[in-house]
């Protein structure tokens, strides 16, 4: 088997909010650290986030809003193919390819779909086959390693069935992708304790105002626990968030003094903003220049739409030409 580093990494994120530390831990910093790690290829998901989001107006400025937080956090377009989906028109054209082939059953099962509906989202087609466009995506691009939270697992063995069911019929087309799956990021508790999520207002924004995120710090939910009283680290949100900031040394120190009692919650949090603060202040200095050169964003967006461009043409022909279109 080829090494990681000679691999062929893709992944992408929906432009459908603003982003909070929920995503800069579970998504955005693996990310950005697989950059090292193989020929990476990331894209904003716009014509996916078209099954959710009505407002032209918020949907530019989302995606406008995902450019400005990946590039200030860290992604390089150097070494990262960074684009936007709808720049790769070709992808549409696959997933029609792709959506001949495959079964209804097999979409009728995937999980996503009814938990959306459950949450009131709308019955359309879109949100239906959603999983035969995130099938597009990743064969276009004939990756071969796709990182996944264990939520999105099951997409992406749709993508496996779907690329395998072609390649029985038409050949051998498309890389069988295998999954990324990183242990080492465990659930990002919100302020309320749960699974931080939009969905659940429980979020502590990646960039909003100082303030704004002082006030969210500092209304995470705590027990009743006083001051002199030890507490114990593993079951406290604060610094299930605090840790994962800090470096080891501080983290023990801080879990050393939960234990030791003499520590308030209000502290707690104090030192949580903080480690906050320092931690994303080159972040914000970075994401505030970037801000006042729109063009050069776009630039980026559009030269690494080029790139991913050169190879969605190569696999579209080889399709075309297998199902017998060419």
């Amino acid at each position: 088997m080829r090494r990681l580093l000679e691999m062929r990494i893709l992944t992408g994120i929906q432009p459908s909010g603003k982003l909070h530390l929920g995503n800069y831990f579970g998504a955005m910093r693996p990310m950005i650290s697989l950059q090292d790690q193989g020929e990476e290829f990331f894209f904003i998901a716009d014509y996916h986030a078209l099954t959710t989001v009505r407002d032209p107006a918020a949907l530019r400025e989302s995606v406008r809003d995902v450019a400005l937080d990946f590039l200030a956090c860290g992604l390089d377009p150097s070494r990262t193919v960074f684009y936007r989906q709808s720049d790769v028109p070709e992808v549409q054209e696959l997933a029609w390819l792709l959506s001949v082939i495959t079964p209804m059953g097999l979409i009728e099962r995937c999980h996503s779909y009814k938990d959306k509906l459950a949450h009131g989202k709308p019955a359309t087609h879109g949100l239906f086959t959603y999983p035969v466009l995130m099938a597009a995506d990743i064969l276009m691009m004939q990756a071969e390693k796709v990182p996944v939270g264990k939520d999105q697992k099951q997409h992406l063995e749709v993508t496996r069935d779907i690329a395998i069911k072609f390649n029985n019929a038409y050949g051998e087309i498309f890389t069988v992708p295998e999954p990324l799956i990183s242990e080492t990021v465990a659930v990002i508790p919100g302020t309320d304790g749960q699974k931080m999520s939009k969905s659940y207002g429980n979020t502590i924004g990646l960039f909003d105002d100082l303030k704004r995120i002082r006030k969210q710090i500092m209304g995470i939910k705590t027990d009743c626990t006083s001051v002199e009283d030890p507490k114990d680290p593993d079951t406290s949100s604060i610094y299930a968030l605090y840790r994962l900031f800090a470096t080891p040394e501080e983290a023990g120190a801080m879990a050393d003094r939960y234990r030791a009692g003499g520590m308030g919650w209000g502290d707690a949090k104090k030192a949580l903003f903080e480690i906050y603060e320092r931690t994303f202040a080159p972040f914000r200095e970075k994401r505030a220049e970037l801000e006042k050169r729109p063009d050069e964003v776009e630039d980026i967006l559009r030269q690494g739409a080029a790139r991913a461009k050169a190879h969605a043409a190569a696999t579209l022909h080889r399709a075309r030409a297998a199902v017998g279109l060419e």
